[in-house]
């Protein structure tokens, strides 16, 4: 589940930009004791866009893979716990081979890429990693026999190629990146969902009261929610600053919905659209463990939603 709002935004940015490319599924349970994967992907054939538009996003989700983001640098512990979690993955990826009675080839298991806002020389050092002069810096890989991979996000070049691993920095690197979304063109597609995430976290920062322990971070959301607000404004389905927020919210929600459950009745979409900004905010965590639109009623029910 998601523990905070960086935990929202990261997984649903995955979710948003790489669902044209196959089959994303957020906050996967590996089996033995209760541990989450926060983003499985696995690539569909073909994909709906071409992965190359997605830069260095685009060509990790060529293969199936485990995608862990990071908002601080992660312990070494942290990179422990990522790597049971895949090895558990490939364990079931192999007992379901061994019952239909074939062999799994060793590249077709599941890649772990772990995305860290940053990492150290001695964190780095502490796993044996090697770059690759065709994957550029900021890349980092484990033996191959792992098939784990760290990505120090401060490290990454500033082109358009990083951009939307970039969104998921830290610092003068996020800002930067958020800069350069801005900077799209008002007609690209792309730029109206990432503002809309970046407006969905700023606003979960103010509800959760972290907004002075993430005084930096909020600088950022802060642009971006303008942008945000005046484009929504400018089409006309804003009508003030709390119902902007709230439409601004349901848009997203109902979206994210749709991914994870498939299409939402007109009925069950009259009761999200009844639902307050704080319930919007619950909701919009809850959907994460949603997998069938009886979850959906069944959250709307317990917040006895009309």
């Amino acid at each position: 589940m998601a523990k905070n709002p960086f935990d929202q935004f990261s997984k649903q940015l995955l979710e948003e930009i790489l669902a044209p490319l196959g089959s994303v599924e957020i906050t996967l349970e590996v089996p033995g004791e209760s541990q989450y994967v926060d983003v499985y992907f696995q690539p569909s054939v073909p994909p709906a866009i071409t992965p190359a538009n997605l830069g260095l996003l685009g060509r990790i989700a060529q293969t199936p893979c485990l995608l862990e983001p990071f908002r601080n640098q992660p312990t070494p512990a942290d990179i422990r716990s990522c790597l049971l979690k895949l090895y558990q993955v490939h364990g079931d990826y192999e007992r379901k081979a061994r019952r239909e009675h074939e062999r799994i080839p060793e590249n077709d298991l599941p890649y772990l890429w772990i995305l860290a806002s940053s990492a150290s020389e001695n964190l780095l050092n502490g796993f044996g990693v090697s770059s690759n002069e065709d994957w550029g810096s900021g890349v980092y890989f484990l033996h191959p026999s792992f098939r784990t991979a760290i990505i120090a996000i401060n490290q990454l070049p500033c082109d358009k190629t990083t951009l939307l691993l970039r969104l998921l920095g830290k610092g003068q690197t996020q800002k930067q990146a958020v800069d350069e979304v801005i900077a799209f063109d008002a007609r690209e597609p792309r730029r109206a969902a990432i503002l809309r995430l970046l407006a969905s976290w700023k606003i979960s920062l103010e509800i959760t009261g972290q907004v002075e322990a993430e005084e930096e971070l909020m600088m950022v959301l802060s642009q971006a929610y303008l942008e945000w607000e005046q484009q929504t404004e400018q089409r006309g389905e804003a009508k003030g600053r709390q119902e902007g927020r709230q439409e601004g919210e349901q848009s997203l929600i109902l979206r994210q919905l749709t991914r994870r459950i498939g299409d939402v009745t007109p009925d069950l979409q009259s009761q999200i659209q009844a639902l307050s900004l704080d319930q919007l905010e619950a909701l919009g965590e809850a959907l994460l463990d949603f997998t069938e639109p009886a979850d959906l009623v069944g959250w709307l029910q317990d917040n006895r939603v009309e």
